[in-house]
């Protein structure tokens, strides 16, 4: 958390969408940009599972933040038209209260006897910042990624809470194949020996599975087209080679941006967003996709999605699209060629920005 992350604390109970409570909430969050006298100026940005609320750098940060090339003046969203907040995940490790989170009662971790986190408990908590600042209606919802199933949860909980929402690389719940690659990424971390039913410790960290997990992660957000292109079968000399691997620069890849994440991010907390993204379903209250977006949005909606995503395919922004129409709303629905898969919305700005800039202007 930099200098620009602001904190909201709610000091009572807070009740969670599967029936437990938490006995009070820290929010972290971001701003861009300058709130109008109307307060209808603003935009909520919803992160993916394992980005913070820095999304974009400022004069209180200037570090950049993980969507700084969409955010900021005359960028796709731009800063001198829109007040931009981000707020970092319930459940996360980055500032919001979550499973690594020191539980006051018993002035350790929570770890695993957090309770069980659902997507609509994120919009929940994120829904208090938006109230503390005395926001009604919000000109915009935007979530790429995880972030798309809280906006679809947004939706649900609040009808007519936006006027234009952006649902992008996303879906209304997962696949079979997402669940089976998250499924594996939390058997790489429950069963790495330091794990110990969540009682590690700073110097026995679960290191083995959250480099598992991350590199799993990695495979599934880019493209084999991708892969061919940038790496082909070039070898690496950066890491010693093993027995069995560390001999292709892919590897090294890999390798380089698990370490990363590994000191970056919780395990419980890694866990507990995975298994909320799996069993989030937008339609559990409803009887379509169709009937939500009829009770629960009338405005200007943009679903951008990419040939190459493995993890939200393409077909599910189609549906996505589709029921918005069928629902009488204005939608833009863009299917982008990028070979970037499921990241190509955190890096092909070429193609992301315009459809975004367009929607907003």
């Amino acid at each position: 958390m930099g200098p620009a992350t602001r904190y909201l604390h709610i000091d009572k109970p807070f009740s969670l969408y599967r029936g437990e409570k938490l006995p009070e909430l820290r929010l972290a969050w971001e701003s861009w940009g300058s709130l109008n006298a109307a307060r209808s100026n603003a935009i909520l940005i919803f992160t993916g599972l394992s980005p913070g609320a820095h999304a974009a750098s400022s004069e209180a940060d200037p570090e950049p933040g993980w969507w700084e090339d969409m955010i900021g003046p005359g960028k796709p969203i731009d800063t001198r038209r829109y007040f931009v907040i981000c707020v970092n995940s319930l459940g996360s490790c980055k500032g919001s209260t979550g499973p690594a989170s020191i539980n006051q009662e018993t002035g350790k971790p929570w770890r695993l006897s957090f309770p069980e986190l659902a997507i609509e408990d994120i919009a929940r908590a994120t829904r208090l910042v938006i109230e503390h600042l005395e926001i009604e209606q919000l000109h915009g919802v935007i979530g790429p990624s995880m972030g798309g199933l809280t906006a679809m949860a947004w939706l649900k909980l609040y009808p007519k809470a936006t006027r234009h929402v952006a649902l992008i690389s996303t879906a209304c719940s997962a696949t079979p194949f997402a669940i089976a690659i998250r499924s594996l990424q939390r058997e790489a971390i429950v069963t790495d020996r330091n794990f110990r039913n969540g009682r590690y410790s700073e110097d026995d960290w679960p290191e083995v599975g959250m480099r598992l997990a991350r590199k799993l992660g990695m495979i599934t957000y880019r493209s084999a087209e991708e892969w061919r292109l940038r790496f082909g079968r070039k070898r690496q000399d950066y890491f010693p080679a093993t027995l069995f691997g560390m001999r292709f620069e892919v590897e090294s890849y890999l390798e380089t941006h698990a370490r990363k994440f590994v000191g970056q991010f919780d395990p419980c907390s890694y866990l507990y967003l995975s298994r909320a993204m799996d069993m989030f379903n937008a339609c559990d209250s409803d009887e379509s996709l169709k009937s939500l977006f009829e009770r629960s949005f009338d405005g200007h909606a943009l679903v951008i999605g990419v040939d190459s995503d493995i993890l939200f395919p393409l077909f599910q922004q189609r549906d996505l699209a589709s029921a918005l129409e069928a629902a009488g709303c204005e939608v833009s629905y863009h299917a982008l060629p990028s070979i970037q898969g499921h990241d190509a919305f955190l890096v092909d700005f070429d193609r992301f920005g315009p459809p975004i800039r367009e929607w907003l202007a």
